[in-house]
């Protein structure tokens, strides 16, 4: 199944929707209401099938992200590539604690974007880069999670671009707190949220068979597979529940695929070959089974405030 978010014309309010064809069968609640009902996916996908509340043509329609405001988001660094390289980009060796358990960090789940939107550069920033990568939605909730159990409470997959500000990132991290403000602008997901079932002929390694590209005003960037994978998901949603709790609708997020932000392609080709994200960008990120992402960059909102 594919599951996708919109606002209905209808009555201006958003709703989840059966991906069927070219068409979206709508219901009545949003999906995050049907995570938290404790009924399984397929019970209301049939609800869609036979009885929809409204059914709208997909290509008409603009979506929403699958999960617009997400109780909570943590973002891991799941793939070694991506790790062994940003961190060669800033003079850094990798922890060996990277080795031993999965890492994350919370971003900001009222900074949610849809696949289309249009992204802001960051106040300040320079340096603004795309991270391309998956993410987890949790269904089942659930704490102290034993990752032979974990799978079960995902209840689907969707495409995640963690955009960041990158000189931001390193001056607030220089006092080993963040990344705050250098993350914290935007988070793009969507279109879809993919039911496990969907990817299970795919599996392979620690994730599945699944390319996962990304390119800049037309000129391919990043190129990387989801069975890259270091620490699995099931890891993951273990380490994550651990001592608290998971709710339906959190995102978790793997952290960039290898090559899959400007910040590894610049340490290896220069930043010449492929400079930071600027205004009028156009940012186009894909993975097959999950959709696309298409986003242009902005103007700031606003210029920074001074503190003082």
């Amino acid at each position: 199944m594919r599951w996708a978010t919109y606002r209905s014309p209808t009555d201006s309010r958003e709703h989840a929707a059966l991906v069927q064809d070219d068409e979206l069968h709508a219901l009545p609640e949003t999906l995050l209401e049907l995570l938290a009902s404790g009924t399984d996916l397929g019970h209301h996908a049939e609800r869609a099938r036979t009885i929809p509340w409204e059914v709208v043509t997909l290509a008409d329609t603009p979506l929403l992200a699958p999960i617009p405001e997400p109780p909570s988001v943590r973002d891991f660094m799941a793939f070694e590539n991506h790790v062994v390289t940003s961190y060669a980009a800033l003079g850094a060796e990798v922890s060996p604690v990277w080795y031993d358990q999965p890492v994350f960090y919370f971003t900001n789940p009222a900074a949610i974007l849809g696949p289309n939107d249009e992204v802001p550069l960051a106040p300040g920033t320079t340096q603004y880069d795309y991270e391309l990568e998956v993410a987890a939605v949790i269904g089942a909730p659930g704490a102290d999670i034993d990752p032979a159990d974990a799978e079960a409470h995902i209840a689907g997959y969707l495409l995640l671009c963690d955009w960041s500000a990158r000189d931001l990132q390193a001056a607030e991290m220089h006092v080993q707190l963040g990344p705050a403000k250098g993350k914290d602008t935007a988070t793009t997901l969507g279109p879809f949220l993919v039911t496990p079932d969907e990817l299970e002929p795919h599996r392979k390694g620690n994730g599945f068979d699944v390319s996962m590209s990304t390119t800049v005003n037309g000129h391919a960037y990043s190129n990387g597979n989801w069975a890259d994978l270091y620490w699995s998901f099931s890891q993951m949603l273990a380490y994550a529940s651990r001592g608290t709790r998971l709710r339906s609708g959190d995102i978790i997020g793997s952290g960039t695929v290898g090559t899959g932000c400007i910040l590894e392609l610049s340490r290896v080709h220069g930043h010449e070959a492929y400079p930071w994200l600027r205004e009028g960008d156009e940012v186009h990120l894909d993975m097959a089974q999950l959709g696309a992402i298409t986003a242009r960059i902005a103007p700031c909102s606003k210029p920074p405030i001074p503190l003082s």
